[in-house]
C-alpha cells in the first residue's frame, strides 16, 4: 500500500468542509419516500403492508423488519431517517443499499477529486511524488482517485457523519428539510430536459469521431454496466472511457452515441470538468 496518509487525511479535510452540502444532499434525496408503498420480508418472502411508508411513520410503526438490514443501523427509532434505510423497496432492495449508490458514492467521488485539486496546487512537490508513487500522470483525476484507493474509507465517514446528523431524525422533518432543494434538482433537470439538443442518429455520426465512439462501446460492453447507464454510474463510465484510451476532450463526443438515462451526459461531463 503506498504511504498517501496525507492525502487520505486531506480528502477528510475536504469533506468535512462539505458536510453541510452532503447534508443538504442527502434531505433532498429523502423527498418522496414517505409516499412509497411500504414493504417487509415475513418468512422470505416480499410483501406489501398496505400503507405507505409515510403513514407508519406518522403513526410511530417500525419501518424496516426483522428479516433484512445493516445491524450497524438496527435500533433505530420507529419512523426515523435511520429506520427508512433499514428498510426494503418493492424490489426487496434497502433504501442503505440506494443511498450509497445514489448520494454517497458520486459525492465522495467528488470530494476525492476536489482534493486531489487542492492538493495538485498547493503541494505540487508531495504531488508529484505521490504521482510517481502511483503511476499516474495525473491528467486524469478520478483515475488517480481510484489508484490511491482513498474512496472506501472516505465513504464510510461520510455515512458516520449522516447518521451523526440525521440517523434519529424523524424521516418527515428530513423530507421537509431536503423540499427546496429537491425542488431546485426537480427545476434544473427540468431545464436540460429542455434546452438540450436531441442526440444525432447513430447513421450520423461525425467519421472523425467514430474510432473514439467505437472505443466507447467496447468501454462500455467492458464494464457491464446496465443499459441505459443511469447517472449513479457516471463515475464508472467515465473511468471506462478514459481507461479504453479516450481523451478527454473526445468524451463529450461521444456521449450522444451511448445508451445513457437522461442527466447521465451531464453528471459524466460534471466530472470531467472536477479531474480537469
Amino acid at each position: 500500500m503506498f504511504d498517501v496518509d496525507w492525502m487520505g487525511q486531506l480528502s477528510r479535510d475536504v469533506l468535512r468542509e462539505r458536510l453541510p452540502a452532503l447534508i443538504a444532499e442527502t434531505c433532498a434525496w429523502s423527498v418522496g419516500l414517505s409516499d412509497r408503498p411500504h414493504h417487509e420480508r415475513r418468512r422470505g418472502r416480499l410483501t406489501g403492508t398496505g400503507g405507505t411508508i409515510g403513514d407508519r411513520a406518522a403513526r410511530g410503526q417500525a419501518l424496516s423488519g426483522e428479516e433484512d438490514g445493516r445491524l450497524e443501523l438496527g435500533d433505530a427509532r420507529p419512523g426515523s431517517f435511520r429506520d427508512v434505510l433499514n428498510a426494503v423497496d418493492a424490489d426487496g432492495v434497502l433504501y442503505a443499499d440506494r443511498f450509497d449508490r445514489e448520494v454517497l458514492e458520486p459525492f465522495v467521488l467528488a470530494t476525492c477529486v476536489l482534493a486531489a485539486e487542492r492538493a495538485r496546487a498547493t503541494r505540487r512537490a508531495e504531488w508529484a511524488e505521490l504521482l510517481d508513487d502511483l503511476g499516474e500522470d495525473g491528467r486524469d483525476l478520478v483515475g488517480v482517485v481510484r489508484a490511491g484507493e482513498w474512496e472506501a474509507p472516505l465513504r464510510i465517514e461520510a455515512e458516520h457523519l449522516v447518521l451523526a446528523a440525521l440517523a434519529d431524525v424523524p424521516l418527515l422533518e428530513v423530507e421537509a428539510e431536503g423540499l427546496p432543494l429537491s425542488l431546485v434538482r426537480a427545476a434544473e433537470a427540468l431545464t436540460r430536459g429542455v434546452t438540450a439538443p436531441p442526440p444525432p442518429a447513430p447513421a450520423g455520426e461525425d467519421p472523425a469521431a467514430s474510432g473514439a465512439v467505437f472505443l466507447a462501446r467496447a468501454a462500455l460492453s467492458a464494464e457491464g454496466l446496465a443499459e441505459p447507464v443511469p447517472p449513479s454510474r457516471a463515475d464508472r463510465l467515465l473511468t471506462a472511457l478514459l481507461a479504453e484510451g479516450i481523451e478527454p476532450d473526445e468524451v463529450p463526443g461521444v456521449l450522444p452515441h451511448l445508451p445513457l438515462a437522461p442527466g447521465t451526459a451531464d453528471a459524466v461531463l460534471t466530472l470531467l470538468d472536477a479531474g480537469r
